[in-house]
């Protein structure tokens, strides 16, 4: 983890992605996009055409990233209720990031995340939305300490 680069690195690793509210698919995706970012674990985007019609509802929030732009936040709708600020997107996003125009990545912490068939761990932190999966090491910014980095 340590030695991803800065910028971003933006890969199309060949693994199955799959974003769950329980037992609801909310997305499944076997091209999904990973940026992986010196200090923090990687985090996936699944293309918009693998995100379940009607999951997603525009949420009031943005943010900014040096390298990939304005984010756009996203609910997520489900039977049960709707999950507050649950992913995010690029809608314009900057050079070099271009294929995530159209890619939702979703926050560990509030959705169930999987890699493979292997259960995701979130990255500590409010605003963080890494995915760590047992390859990954750490330390990571958002953990105790990493206040200053």
């Amino acid at each position: 983890m340590w030695d991803y680069p800065r910028p971003p690195r933006l890969e199309r690793p060949a693994r199955t992605v799959e974003v769950r509210s329980g037992t609801l698919v909310v997305a499944r995706s076997s091209h999904p996009y990973r940026v992986s970012e010196t200090a923090s674990p990687p985090v996936y985007y699944l293309p918009l055409e693998d995100i379940a019609a009607g999951s997603l509802v525009e949420a009031a929030q943005e943010s900014f990233c040096e390298w990939k732009g304005l984010a756009q936040y996203w609910d997520v709708v489900t039977a049960v209720g709707r999950i507050a600020h649950a992913g995010w997107s690029y809608p314009d996003p900057d050079e070099g990031f271009e294929a995530l125009k159209d890619a939702v990545a979703f926050y560990p912490g509030k959705l169930d995340c999987y890699v493979d068939g292997e259960v995701v761990r979130a990255q500590p932190g409010d605003f963080y939305g890494g995915w760590i999966t047992d390859e990954i090491r750490g330390p990571f910014k958002g953990e105790h300490g990493t206040e200053d980095w």
